[in-house]
């Protein structure tokens, strides 16, 4: 929550220094913005990489089938809800942001930075997702020891650093952003589109969490009410701890009062909290819409370029950094690849996610709640078979 109050006030004084300060103290915000952005992007590829490889390679070897069927629905879940909020976002967004409130923050600057760094990334993000696959694959089917522990050391080493530089920084980064939009007469439309999208991308959560718990319900024969209301302590602890990881505890206990039985929530509560991140999906789809839509110069892609862009970030999705903010710092080199976006398209993007992050974190738990009930129906009835 701290995050999001650090983002506030960074979108606060970014705008008051572009509409009331001297333009030198504008510039300097804004280099320190352009600077930040390479170190950024630099990253990017590196924690791709470093962090699909080391989740690939650390899945548990036994109960391969059980490992399978766990991964399969968490990106069948992941990729539904991506495709869903497609539909919905680009019908709703552009009939809720007419033509002529459309903004291009690149082409309205008026300011430049003072100095200008150019920091090309070691590989692209295409290159480290392939890398990171054969990797973690490699891995997993060798026993590589030392190759898992180097992926292991860099992940850290990643985690370590958006910890303590990349993520203290974006509200810095989105104060610079919102200097050169107030600086360049744009910001006000932006944050009328900022509320739509937000409140949105909420209503599609709950929308998703409501379907998953009603299809979990006829599957079980009970009352999908009543599962979803056994899921609610989860659900206010992810708004309150932003971690999907640190909500583990409680989430395993609503699950096991749901009726999951102890070994099927033990194993895949822990292991969705990584891989399932259907709420974050939503947010990223939904946002990435609305900042093409608010952006003079884009246009909407073709099904034949989303399509691509939702599965390849439901793969991304299966091992975004567990930090506030993780999941749209991993699509970050997608949305540049693949869907065009520049400098303060990604910029706006990120600050959209982190103000709803609480929001898709709690998606993202609750629905792990329902994933862990089919999983264990299919479990239990696959188990029976035999006998009857």
């Amino acid at each position: 929550m701290k995050l999001i109050i650090k983002l506030i006030a960074g979108i606060t004084l970014g705008i008051v220094l572009g509409l009331f300060a001297p333009e030198w103290i504008t510039r300097i915000l804004i280099t320190v913005k352009a600077l930040f952005a390479e170190l950024l992007f630099f990253t990017v590829p590196l924690l791709i990489l470093f962090f699909i490889t080391s989740g690939i390679a650390a899945l548990p070897q036994k109960s391969g089938q059980l490992l399978g069927r766990s991964l399969g629905l968490a990106y069948v879940s992941t990729l539904l809800a991506g495709f869903m909020t497609l539909m919905v976002a680009s019908v709703v967004v552009p009939a809720l942001t007419s033509p002529s409130a459309a903004l291009d923050a690149g082409q309205a600057l008026t300011l430049t930075p003072y100095v200008s760094v150019i920091v090309p990334p070691v590989f692209n993000v295409m290159t480290a997702l392939l890398m990171a696959f054969v990797f973690g694959l490699g891995i997993a089917a060798t026993g590589a020891q030392s190759l898992q522990q180097l992926s292991d050391q860099g992940r850290d080493l990643i985690q370590w650093l958006l910890v303590k530089a990349i993520i203290p920084m974006l509200p810095v980064y989105i104060a610079g952003v919102f200097a050169e939009m107030a600086a360049a007469g744009t910001v006000f439309v932006t944050l009328r589109s900022f509320a739509i999208v937000l409140g949105m991308a909420v209503v599609l959560h709950w929308v998703w969490i409501t379907l998953l718990f009603v299809l979990a319900g006829l599957r079980i024969g009970r009352s999908p009410l009543a599962l979803l209301r056994n899921m609610m302590p989860a659900y206010f602890t992810a708004l309150g701890t932003m971690s999907s990881a640190a909500t583990i505890p409680v989430s395993l206990q609503c699950s096991k009062n749901n009726g999951v039985s102890e070994d099927i929530a033990n194993f895949t509560v822990p292991l969705f909290a990584t891989v399932h991140l259907s709420g974050s999906t939503i947010t990223i789809v939904s946002c990435a819409v609305a900042v093409i839509s608010m952006q003079s110069n884009m246009e909407m892609p073709p099904l034949s370029v989303m399509v691509p862009f939702i599965l390849t970030l439901g793969v991304v999705m299966l091992a975004a950094p567990g930090v506030p903010g993780g999941a749209v710092m991993s699509a970050v080199g997608l949305l540049g690849s693949m869907l065009g976006f520049g400098e303060s398209a990604l910029a706006l993007m990120i600050a959209l996610y982190l103000a709803q992050d609480s929001f898709g974190t709690a998606c993202n738990v609750t629905c792990d709640g329902a994933l862990a009930l089919m999983l264990d129906e299919q479990v239990q009835r696959g188990s029976a078979a035999p006998a009857a």
